[in-house]
């Protein structure tokens, strides 16, 4: 089953196949499913709404032609590639970022020419001041939208790479109002509601089922 998901407003617009509707994995309770058909206004509808106090946690448009569907949705988004980092240190603890109230794990925006991979080590660097940092595998992708400073909606891609680095003293990046810079438990980070965001959420919990996978 295809799933693309992205975050508006913590809320999930998902995109998937005609046939994969009938047995997607998402509970009934406060989803609204809509067909689209090639009415562009059907995906300003849906943005608007969860943009707004919508009563849905999530909206899932679904077609025949996945393909068409995305592309027809990326079509209206200016689309901005970054790249971040879940880093561990020997003992299995991860490097978060305090910044504006919520708990995040370092990330940002690719520079011109770069590569996601050599982004995410370069902002994992910046934004904690850690060394000796290994990069490893990729462990997703995580989308989320946003508005410039211009109003105009931005779609923001992620790739987030797991990264590994000795227990050290950490280096909060000031200027980018990065007040706490900590390694904290992992399960202990989603069994107890730090402030945060569903997408670091995301990119733990498949960390963690991928590693429950392959022991």
């Amino acid at each position: 089953m295809q799933i693309y998901k992205i975050y508006i407003n913590e809320k999930e617009l998902i995109l998937m196949k005609s046939k994969d509707i009938a047995v997607h994995p998402f509970p009934k309770k406060k989803t609204l499913e809509v067909r689209y058909s090639g009415n562009h206004k059907t995906f300003f509808h849906c943005i608007d709404s969860l943009e707004k106090k919508s009563p849905y946690e999530r909206i899932i448009l679904f077609a025949d032609d996945y393909k068409k569907l995305k592309a027809d949705l990326r079509s209206l988004f200016i689309i901005v590639k970054a790249g971040g980092g879940l880093v561990l240190n020997e003992k299995d603890k991860g490097l978060f970022i305090y910044r504006r109230g919520h708990w995040d794990l370092p990330k940002g925006k690719c520079d011109p020419g770069e590569t996601r991979k050599a982004t995410a080590v370069r902002e994992v660097q910046e934004e904690t001041g850690v060394t000796d940092l290994v990069r490893d595998h990729l462990i997703m992708k995580t989308r989320h939208v946003y508005k410039n400073r211009m109003g105009k909606r931005v779609l923001k891609i992620t790739n987030w790479y797991l990264m590994h680095a000795p227990e050290q003293k950490l280096h909060p990046e000031e200027r980018e109002q990065i007040e706490k810079a900590k390694w904290l438990e992992l399960h202990d980070f989603l069994e107890n509601y730090y402030p945060t965001f569903h997408t670091i959420h995301d990119v733990i919990e498949e960390y963690l089922k991928l590693t429950k996978l392959t022991t």
